[in-house]
């Protein structure tokens, strides 16, 4: 008996360890197959709630995984590049999405696994092509799924004689409660809804559990899911935490509705069960189906009340760095080139006070060590990326039209403009990445080192503005003096770096923190240069 005891776990945790690796090699490949432009997905299709919910239903089903694209989505809202209301239609088809899984599984083409990881295994080992090599890693996961399945099923086919287990399942038919506190403890050790509903499948394909046994189990599986998400909102802004609990309260409230009317709903599936002749796994896959589309239908005209109840939930002013351009309206390029052009400049003013602000939040990093500061700083620079490529593709698209010779020059001084501003968000990040390089190495600079760094942050931060201000006013003036504090910040980092050396010589200082100092300095001398080229196209040099 104990060697039963021993091969039932053995069989069951190498099984599922399997199951999971074949879904997150399947999720991985199809993801590789599409182009990697799940980001752009979501981000493209989601201009209201009904497709927000397509996009999520897509997103879920090429990465096989909810609660990944719950936790891209909390990422978007994180950055500015969704609202609220397109995410939670996003975690709506996400759930929709997660039943593909269970469907895969009522396949039954169990038999055919290894041959199938063989094919996989094939396509990943004597092909060099990047694209075979990914519709391998998906073919191999698919078959590592179903290998796993058949391990796990191998392995549960004891619990049926198991006195305890059966006692177990006959006080979930009668506590259905029961049997989602049993989901959704199990979903959240596993960290996987799929697995979850896989062994559900098993369980009851071996006659280990009876429909009504299984199916608030299910329930269970979507409320466990939700935890993943919550766990990537925290320390995030306030709209992802939002974004987060939205999941939560709508997997809650469906699997409330579904508790209520579990009688109803056993008899519905038992209906589809033997009009579509189903076996056993297939019906657990129609269940969870019919759960999430219908929840789904059931919740979707009171997505404005779901938004209005987690901002009360979760109270608190947001600030949102605005990932996506404001003023780049494709229809002036066809009907004014000086209007466009116009629109183009505020957009590059606007992305210019994101990089003295990113400044800002690094010098803040550097004093506090708070990580809030950090974040700020990447997802501004993360902003300033996008906004680059926004800017630029819109500037290249009116190139093709006809522009007088004023109207050329302000388009390569705004292109060139677009460029430096981008290149200041690469140096600070640069800097928040030694910041944390210092911090992690218990790295210490000394109180003059420091000041020093302060100092020149200060003189850097205030040319940068200046020279994104002389950009807006095209004063010359003002342009003239970003030229002369940029050659401060030259002499500056001369002097520093005589100084630390100095230092270092005295042993006053370590080598990795005089490693950290001057590559610090020298970033910021960097930004000085890219705010004097700014300078420069508004004297038209």
């Amino acid at each position: 008996m104990e060697i039963d005891v021993q091969k039932l776990i053995f069989e069951f945790i190498g099984g599922l360890g399997i199951f999971l690796l074949g879904i997150k090699f399947m999720g991985e490949g199809l993801q590789k197959s599409a182009g990697d432009r799940l980001r752009d997905i979501l981000d493209r299709f989601t201009s209201n709630p009904f497709m927000g919910v397509l996009a999520g239903i897509i997103v879920t089903v090429l990465i096989q995984s909810s609660s990944g694209t719950t936790v891209l989505t909390v990422g978007l809202v994180n950055a500015g590049f969704m609202t609220l209301r397109q995410a939670i239609g996003v975690v709506m088809g996400a759930n929709i999405g997660t039943t593909v899984t269970a469907f895969i599984i009522g396949i039954d083409i169990g038999a055919y696994a290894l041959p199938i990881i063989a094919v996989g295994c094939f396509l990943l080992f004597f092909f060099k092509s990047q694209k075979v090599n990914a519709v391998g890693q998906a073919i191999f996961g698919f078959g590592a799924l179903f290998f796993g399945l058949e391990l796990m099923s191998s392995g549960m086919k004891p619990l049926r004689t198991l006195e305890a287990f059966h006692e177990l399942t006959v006080n979930m038919s009668e506590n259905p409660v029961l049997g989602v506190v049993i989901g959704t403890v199990f979903t959240v050790v596993v960290q996987s809804s799929s697995a979850t509903i896989g062994i559900l499948q098993g369980l009851f394909a071996e006659g280990a559990i009876e429909l009504k046994a299984a199916i608030p189990v299910l329930f269970g599986d979507n409320l466990g899911t939700t935890i993943t998400a919550v766990l990537a909102s925290l320390g995030a802004t306030v709209a992802a935490k939002r974004a987060a609990y939205t999941h939560v309260i709508f997997n809650l409230v469906g699997a409330t509705i579904f508790l209520l009317l579990l009688g109803v709903f056993t008899q519905i599936v038992t209906f589809l069960q033997g009009q579509f002749n189903l076996n056993p796994e297939m019906t657990i896959a129609f269940a969870h189906g019919t759960f999430n589309i219908t929840n789904t239908i059931i919740q979707f005209p009171f997505i404005g009340a779901l938004a209005w109840l987690v901002t009360r939930i979760i109270p608190g002013e947001d600030t949102i760095v605005e990932y996506k351009p404001q003023h780049l309206d494709p229809i002036f390029i066809q009907q004014s080139s000086t209007l466009a052009l116009d629109q183009a400049k505020a957009e590059v003013i606007r992305m210019g006070e994101y990089a003295y602000k990113g400044l800002e939040e690094t010098n803040k990093y550097l004093n506090t060590q708070l990580s809030k500061h950090s974040e700020m700083a990447m997802q501004i620079e993360g902003a300033l990326n996008n906004l680059d490529r926004k800017i630029t593709d819109y500037l290249v698209e009116l190139s093709a039209e006809s522009l007088t010779e004023i109207e050329s020059a302000k388009h390569s001084a705004l292109l060139d403009s677009v460029r430096d501003i981008e290149r200041i968000g690469d140096h600070f990040e640069n800097i928040v990445e030694l910041i944390d390089y210092k911090m992690s190495n218990k790295v210490q600079l000394t109180n003059h080192a420091q000041e020093d760094l302060n100092e020149m942050f200060e003189l850097t931060t205030s040319t940068v503005k200046q020279a994104v201000e002389s950009l807006q006013s095209m004063d010359r003036e003002e342009a003239l003096a970003v030229i002369q504090k940029e050659d401060k910040i030259d002499k500056m980092e001369r002097n520093f770096r005589k100084k630390h050396i100095i230092r270092m010589n005295e042993g006053k200082c370590t080598g990795s923190a005089g490693i950290v100092f001057v590559d610090i300095i020298s970033n910021l001398e960097r930004i000085g240069d890219h705010a004097v080229n700014i300078a420069e196209e508004v004297l038209g040099e």
